[in-house]
């Protein structure tokens, strides 16, 4: 029997071929707005908090071409206005920036306006994280108690058994894997401490 070669099979599956509209579709651009700075607050928190790129965020958010034009639709200018606004450069999928460009045209919306309220979409999110926030602290707690009383035994277990033995071995090695996820779960909690204030 002839071996299939490696192109063979693969030109035996038939799939919908990448256009190249789509591709450039993917190309990071640079777009400036002017912004509240709560919007860019939250944007940075939400993406620190969840471990997400402000691109991917931003993305996610713009290409919502429902929720977009429901935005468009409800936009006050006149409170839109009011917002104390700074400049801010954000780098931004080249579909996103259409998609944002088409709406504002199509509405007669501020393309500003559609990033601000659609940023204020994250407020929940914020919320949310709060909440397991503060669990999160509660659980640190406990696992500093933990660890506490993990080093007391492993001291004891030095004092009565000493280092070469196995009880004393296999102990320490586990309190040395419990310090290092301390340290990690510890570092993670101070990160997401900007939340508290917010």
């Amino acid at each position: 029997m002839a071996k299939k070669s490696e192109n063979s099979t693969f030109q035996e599956i038939t799939l919908p071929l990448p256009s190249p509209a789509d591709l450039r579709g993917r190309q990071s651009v640079r777009a400036t707005f002017k912004l509240s700075a709560r919007a860019i607050d939250v944007l940075s928190i939400v993406a620190t908090q969840l471990g997400i790129k402000q691109k991917s965020l931003f993305d996610h958010l713009i290409e919502d071409v429902q929720s977009l034009n429901v935005i468009a639709n409800e936009i006050e200018d006149e409170v839109f206005d009011a917002l104390d606004r700074v400049q801010k450069t954000f780098v931004v999928s080249r579909r996103t920036l259409s998609c944002l460009e088409q709406t504002s045209r199509q509405f007669n919306a501020p393309r500003d306006a559609l990033v601000e309220y659609s940023i204020q979409r994250l407020l929940p999110v914020i919320a949310k994280e709060r909440e397991r926030h503060r669990k999160r602290k509660a659980i640190l707690n406990d696992i500093n108690a933990h660890l506490a009383q993990g080093l007391k035994i492993l001291k004891k277990a030095q004092s009565l058994l000493g280092e070469d033995d196995p009880v004393y071995v296999r102990f320490e090695t586990a309190m040395h894997s419990l310090v290092n996820s301390q340290s990690h779960i510890e570092n993670y909690v101070k990160k997401g401490s900007v939340i508290e204030d917010f």
